[in-house]
């Protein structure tokens, strides 16, 4: 016997259609409200569950799941790392600036507080335009 020769032993039975005219009156076998009388109804009860657990979002709009980004100020490059360094967010948590989240390196964005003096390059990293200025002035690349 092959894969091709493989068939099912009973007959295929259709599912009764119900509420398409005939013999079945007023509410077609469904009793009268509630979620079994209503087309699409009845969940499975392991879905049901999960639904129960999920937070109600009041109003019309979508909640959108963002991604945290982990920030730093340009001070804390300025305490922590040589002139001429190349700071990337794998350097940054290897040296315990930043931490994983969620199991994973974060994105990182390095804002403007503070002043900067020594010159870095900057690669895979998010930064403001205050940052960018600063950076830029002491000498410093963003790539």
């Amino acid at each position: 016997m092959q894969l091709h020769e493989l068939r099912p032993i009973h007959k295929r039975k259709k599912k009764k259609r119900v509420g398409r005219g005939g013999k079945r009156g007023t509410y077609a076998g469904r009793g009268m409200k509630g979620q079994g009388a209503r087309a699409g109804g009845k969940f499975p009860p392991s879905i049901r569950e999960l639904i129960k657990r999920y937070p109600k979002l009041r109003g019309t709009r979508a909640k959108i799941l963002r991604t945290r980004k982990a920030t730093l100020n340009v001070d804390v490059l300025e305490s922590r790392f040589e002139p001429g360094t190349t700071v990337t967010p794998e350097l940054l948590l290897e040296r315990k600036i930043i931490r994983r989240m969620e199991g994973k390196t974060s994105g990182v964005k390095i804002l403007g507080r503070g002043e900067m003096s020594k010159s870095f390059t900057i690669q895979g990293c998010e930064v403001s335009k205050s940052a960018k200025a600063k950076i830029e002035k002491a000498g410093g690349k963003i790539t």
